[in-house]
């Protein structure tokens, strides 16, 4: 018997054109601080830059079309341990796709996904093979965008996975892949300690908690090259680690000014997309149209803060390596990412290691094909290995 509370429901955004010229106001009225006088990004993010981009957020950038390019997917709406989650529900026209869980980070959205849904479910459609096709469900993590507010504490890796866990059986999957970067990418190894039954297998890109050991006897397991990257991660992490400890400690502080400026809260996201040099490090940065669309969805739904919460949930939840699943584990380690491998396994099965000098760390954005290319490289594996013997019916749906 399904009830209320298990009831998957049709989702379709839909945003009052009353809000979308409220923000051009705001964005116009925006009360403009100074900065020091050649200051660049050293001391955060450049004034030029951020004007000029919030002058195209009033008058060139247009949601409807970024707006009609996630209603071209499948949405959904459900209840789950008391929390609203959304998610993108894209099946396979492929009979033999494999289910997998794609789940984003912080400061992004679903919106990310648009470029690489297409790709990943319908291969035979974009130059691949269809037996690389999957089933993608790729849900809004909770107090994001469209599954949120969170409406408690407690919402750390732990209990997100064990969400992630209930949606997708609920949706019929009990054998299934999981992807994820930033956050995704410790969600999706915790989904294989939730649920080692039924993952088949766990795929990341920009892990975020295997960059510099937590001690002493880690640090003797690493190599001389790796301890130098280790150390360079700490003093890179040093000068950059200021908006993570905030919200590590205390998001409701700047939940405020978040939540109440447009242009602050542009401010407050752009600088993880785009404060670095671009030459140097060779990344190719996320579209303006990309940056404003997550921000704008964070906007649009009051989110910001509560998206913001996360960083203090995981806090709770401990930074430590917990013990490998034992589920198969490849990882894609793109351009400005900072994940060394001895640290990955100490809490995943790596069987996939694989390192590129281009894309960036929103691996969705900055690397689409790569990324695409290195999930169906690594999930082809484990089909061929058997470990995919699924069952895929469609979910039960109400209106």
């Amino acid at each position: 018997m399904i009830t209320d509370e298990d009831a998957v429901r049709p989702f379709r955004l839909a945003v009052p054109q009353g809000e979308l010229d409220e923000l051009r106001l705001r964005i116009a009225r925006t009360r403009w601080p100074d900065e020091p006088p050649g200051a660049g990004w050293s001391y955060g993010v450049a004034a030029p830059y951020l004007r000029e981009l919030a002058e195209y957020w009033a008058d060139g950038y247009d949601w409807r079309a970024h707006e009609a390019a996630l209603n071209a997917f499948p949405q959904f709406t459900t209840t789950i341990d008391g929390q609203n989650v959304h998610f993108l529900h894209v099946r396979s026209p492929e009979p033999d796709a494999v289910p997998l869980i794609l789940t984003h980070g912080w400061p992004s959205t679903v919106h990310d996904f648009t470029g690489i849904l297409g790709p990943l479910t319908d291969p035979r459609a974009h130059g691949g093979d269809p037996a690389d096709a999957f089933h993608v469900v790729a849900p809004s993590l909770p107090g994001f965008a469209y599954s949120g507010p969170t409406t408690g504490p407690g919402w750390g890796t732990r209990r997100i996975a064990a969400a992630w866990a209930g949606l997708m059986r609920r949706l019929g999957y009990r054998r299934y892949g999981a992807q994820g970067g930033d956050f995704g990418a410790i969600v999706s190894p915790e989904l294989g300690r939730v649920a080692p039954e039924e993952v088949i297998g766990v795929h990341l890109n920009a892990p975020p908690n295997a960059s510099a050991p937590l001690g002493a006897e880690e640090s003797a397991l690493l190599s001389a090259d790796e301890r130098a990257r280790a150390e360079a991660n700490a003093r890179w992490w040093q000068a950059h680690s200021g908006y993570a400890t905030q919200m590590a400690t205390r998001p409701q502080t700047v939940a405020y000014a978040l939540n109440d400026s447009p242009v602050g809260q542009l401010a407050w996201n752009l600088e993880w997309f785009v404060d670095h040099d671009p030459v140097a490090t060779r990344q190719s940065l996320p579209s303006w149209d990309a940056v404003l669309t997550d921000v704008t969805a964070f906007w649009l739904t009051g989110t910001a803060g509560s998206a913001a919460r996360l960083y203090r949930e995981i806090a709770a939840d401990g930074w430590g390596r917990p013990a490998p699943s034992g589920i198969p584990t490849g990882v894609a380690l793109f351009l400005g990412d900072r994940a060394i491998r001895t640290l990955a396994e100490r809490s995943n099965t790596v069987t996939r290691w694989t390192a590129y000098d281009t894309g960036g760390h929103f691996a969705s954005l900055q690397a689409p094909e790569q990324l695409v290319a290195d999930v169906r490289a690594f999930f082809r594996t484990l089909r061929r290995a058997g470990r995919a013997d699924l069952s895929v019916p469609g979910p039960t749906v109400r209106a």
